[in-house]
């Protein structure tokens, strides 16, 4: 169990202050591989009633008047930096990575490409008013969205979906705004013990939680995604595959850098806690089909 404690010592340590990773430029930390028993992802509890906030704003369909992605899926299209620059004007806390509000333009480096996917409306079980599921691992997440017809986002697909191409930092703009979406609340330190046993984790993750309902705030990105930053953290594909093939994205509801681009990468793909979700991706031919 002194392991096991230490593992998630690290794990914490992690949350709190290894968010250091530059915008669009994810640097190979060298940590011990954090590895955890895995597990079917629960499903989340019923959707509560909750009224949606209407997204004034996103942008529409480039392909016409029909979008070519299922009803409950939103389509992204348009011209992608891989690598994009933005300076901070005034820091919330620069420790953290924190940025109150950036300069209101983008340095982008390198050849735009042409990108057309479909990326859930909400945070799995992409629903409005549920809450999004938590605790499941990197391999859960992709056998999920696999047998949905789906799969799990690539961590650029998760970058424009975010920032569209206004390549903005947050997907609200340019000001950090904890009321748009679910970040910056203060932190609950775990009590360790209880992870120990199965029993007992539940009612941790559950004290924990600060989870909000999809679609409840008006954290709504150019193309019309909900949540993408804060409320949970979300599993993508790391496509450089270094040091995992996994990484997380968006962060979730604590005092963290809550952007659209960078990502963590020190969790392999059988790390799972309790802010770590998901949220699938399809083709669009692939899903025009499927839908037809």
């Amino acid at each position: 169990m002194r392991v096991v404690r230490r593992w998630l010592l690290l794990c914490l340590l992690c949350l709190l202050g290894c968010e250091t990773e530059e915008d669009g430029a994810p640097a190979a930390l060298g940590s011990v591989a954090s590895a955890s028993t895995r597990a079917a992802p629960e499903l989340a509890p019923a959707p509560r009633t909750s009224t949606a906030p209407s997204s004034d704003g996103p942008l529409t369909p480039k392909s016409g008047t029909r979008s070519v992605c299922p009803d409950d899926m939103q389509e992204i299209q348009g011209k992608y930096c891989p690598f994009v620059g933005h300076r901070c004007l005034e820091w919330a806390n620069r420790a953290q990575g924190r940025c109150a509000r950036f300069e209101q333009r983008a340095i982008c480096e390198g050849r735009l490409s042409e990108r057309h996917f479909c990326m859930d409306r909400y945070e799995f079980p992409n629903q409005a008013g549920a809450l999004p599921v938590v605790m499941v691992t990197w391999f859960d997440a992709e056998a999920t969205c696999q047998a949905l017809g789906k799969r799990l986002c690539t961590e650029s697909e998760w970058n424009f979906a975010c920032e569209g191409e206004a390549r903005l930092p947050y997907p609200y703009g340019y000001e950090r705004d904890a009321k748009a979406c679910n970040i910056d609340r203060k932190y609950r330190f775990p009590e360790f013990s209880a992870f120990d046993s199965d029993r007992a984790v539940t009612d941790e993750v559950l004290r924990l939680d600060q989870r909000v309902q999809s679609g409840e705030l008006s954290c709504v990105s150019p193309f019309g995604v909900h949540d993408m930053t804060g409320n949970v953290d979300e599993w993508v594909v790391n496509e450089s595959g270094k040091p995992y093939p996994s990484g997380l994205k968006g962060g979730y509801w604590g005092p963290i850098r809550a952007r659209c681009r960078p990502m963590t990468t020190f969790h392999n793909q059988w790390f799972r806690f309790y802010q770590v979700g998901f949220r699938c991706c399809a083709d669009a031919n692939a899903a025009s089909a499927s839908a037809s």
